[in-house]
């Protein structure tokens, strides 16, 4: 079919993303993977979803808005200050965090080319953190702080 993407989803997928919410016409932001032949700049997403965070408040910043999101607490540990984060596969710079907390900045050409632009208060967006923050946190788990041989 002509402006459709046929996708499949498995139980992994539905239990951490919000996809089983959406309904026919919903829009989903698709990006497209890495190359490495290349120049290497932004973040380092690959589309796996780490869980799900809820809208708590969107600030009009008089050409931008701000997003503040709320996520498990768990996952604390894999953002820091202008580190990177992808909401709804959008790749993008946090800042503002606490705990349980962010806060992203969209320009109008992001708000005008995703789902950003039907986001509001309460709705619920996939999250992916940073792909080597997870493998940092997970070494440093594993070899409890202790250099790898």
């Amino acid at each position: 079919m002509k402006n459709s993407h046929v996708v499949t989803a498995i139980d992994e997928t539905l239990t951490k993303t919000n996809l089983s919410k959406y309904e026919v016409g919903n829009i989903v932001n698709l990006e497209r993977c890495l190359q490495i032949n290349g120049r290497i700049d932004g973040h380092i997403i690959q589309g796996h979803i780490d869980c799900t965070a809820i809208c708590t408040t969107i600030m009009d910043k008089n050409g931008s808005y701000n997003y503040r999101f709320h996520f498990p607490g768990k996952f604390a540990s894999l953002i820091i200050e202008k580190g990177s984060i992808a909401v709804n596969g959008i790749s993008l710079t946090l800042f503002d965090i606490s705990k349980d907390e962010f806060t992203v900045s969209i320009i109008p050409y992001t708000l005008a080319h995703t789902n950003f632009q039907f986001l509001t208060v309460n709705d619920e967006v996939n999250i992916e953190f940073d792909m080597m923050g997870k493998y940092i946190q997970r070494n440093l788990h594993l070899f409890g702080g202790k250099n790898i041989p």
